[in-house]
């Protein structure tokens, strides 16, 4: 089963990368959800008919909801959607949730993933499943909602009390799905405070846990005895799944590849681990893209200072010696900092790549590109990468998404009095 569409690549044009002023209000819309206080869009994907879809963080006086939203291509609302383009719930009753992450199924339903949060410190990975008209499928889970609850509790996480529930980067969420219509997605559990693993999971087409998987339907991911931390999955063309993250907080970067079993694949770099610093740095995997040759492009960022990372890597888990000499490449943004959250591949092979520089009112939307062989395209904008002010104070890009013509979609959050939910064009 394929979630991924293939889209014919225009000619390449001057202007690429600049804001696309045709698109809804010079080039940006703010996505409009009922009623609601704050919005934080958190990621975004086009469906067949080419509309988009963004799943977010919604602030409704009662508290933090999920929200799904569907746009059509010009940016304005799919008024045929669930209520006024968007749906707005919880995925059980209790504290609030968070929608994260939304992949369009071949069957047309919506798959939205987030956070269920039990109360101010504690989540737990969530899922909720729609049919292309925004109503819940009832068969999915409970009645369309999948909160997942593993044994001794291994799938609660820990939330910074002093932060917002969905803020992006503080929690991991991802999700893939095999070809045989099942789940996967990652989680992290804090047995205390210097006590931390990953966690991979696998559910069925139905949202139960799926047992067949490491004989359990999860994997605890630890290296070394590390701390260790997941922000993001990739389900390989040949089944195998990708994860990344990092270890120690984060002072190395890592990433681990598993069988479709769930057990470990020790032909992937040393032992089925991957683990590097950038020049000294510590380093976080924020998204992983595979290329069609099966090599591996990395995103996030590194840390003291917290720059945008890039780093290739083979199908094999070895560093591709061809691309910085096979070494992880920072970017250095703005004054504060800057970091990759979120990447998109081309039909050509070259990656799309989507983040924030840091701090206030110097947070700004970042949109680079890379090409193939792990450069950043300097044929793209002025020097491969462009960054855009939308309002007065922080701007944050989360995810990407690829139109038929090949502009581009950036979705995110624009902070104007409150948190507003946000998606630009760019022309590509």
């Amino acid at each position: 089963m394929s979630i991924q569409s293939a889209f014919a690549l225009p000619d390449i044009r001057p202007d690429t990368g600049t804001l696309d002023t045709s698109f809804a209000l010079n080039g940006k819309t703010q996505i409009y959800f009922a009623n609601s206080l704050s919005s934080m869009a958190n990621g975004i994907t086009l469906d067949a008919q080419g509309r988009l879809l963004v799943a977010a963080k919604v602030g409704m006086a009662e508290g933090s909801r999920f929200g799904l939203a569907r746009m059509l291509a010009d940016g304005s609302a799919d008024l045929t959607f669930g209520k006024q383009g968007s749906v707005i719930g919880q995925f059980e009753n209790g504290f609030e949730a968070t929608g994260a992450k939304v992949l369009v199924l071949p069957n047309g339903n919506i798959l939205l993933a987030g956070l269920h949060y039990e109360n101010a410190h504690r989540t737990l990975p969530a899922l909720a499943l729609f049919d292309p008209q925004g109503q819940l499928v009832a068969h999915f889970g409970d009645n369309g909602h999948c909160v997942v609850r593993l044994p001794g509790g291994l799938s609660q996480g820990v939330r910074d009390a002093w932060l917002p529930p969905g803020v992006p980067g503080a929690e991991a969420c991802d999700i893939g799905v095999q070809e045989d219509g099942r789940i996967l997605l990652v989680a992290n559990h804090h047995f205390e405070l210097a006590d931390h693993v990953g966690l991979l999971i696998r559910l069925d087409v139905e949202g139960s846990l799926d047992s067949s998987f490491n004989g359990r339907g999860f994997v605890v991911v630890r290296h070394l005895l590390m701390n260790t931390w997941l922000s993001s999955l990739q389900v390989q063309r040949d089944g195998r799944v990708l994860v990344g993250g990092s270890i120690n907080f984060p002072e190395e970067g890592l990433l681990a590849r598993y069988h479709t079993d769930g057990s470990l694949d020790t032909t992937f770099a040393v032992d089925g681990f991957m683990t590097f610093r950038v020049q000294g740095h510590g380093a976080q995997i924020s998204q992983v893209v595979q290329q069609d040759n099966g090599d591996v492009l990395c995103f996030g960022s590194s840390r003291q200072p917290m720059h945008c990372l890039a780093f290739k890597v083979h199908s094999n888990g070895r560093p591709d010696t061809h691309c910085n000499g096979g070494h992880p490449q920072r970017l250095a943004i703005g004054h504060n900092g800057c970091q990759w959250t979120g990447a998109q591949a081309q039909p050509d092979g070259s990656v799309l790549t989507v983040g924030a520089t840091i701090g206030g009112i110097e947070a700004d939307f970042l949109l680079a590109r890379y090409l193939p062989d792990g450069r950043l395209d300097a044929g793209f904008a002025s020097d491969g990468w462009v960054r855009t002010r939308l309002g007065p104070s922080l701007d944050t890009a989360t995810s990407v998404a690829l139109q038929a013509d090949g502009n581009i979609l950036v979705g995110g959050y624009s902070l104007d009095g409150n948190y507003k939910a946000v998606v630009s064009r760019y022309l590509g």
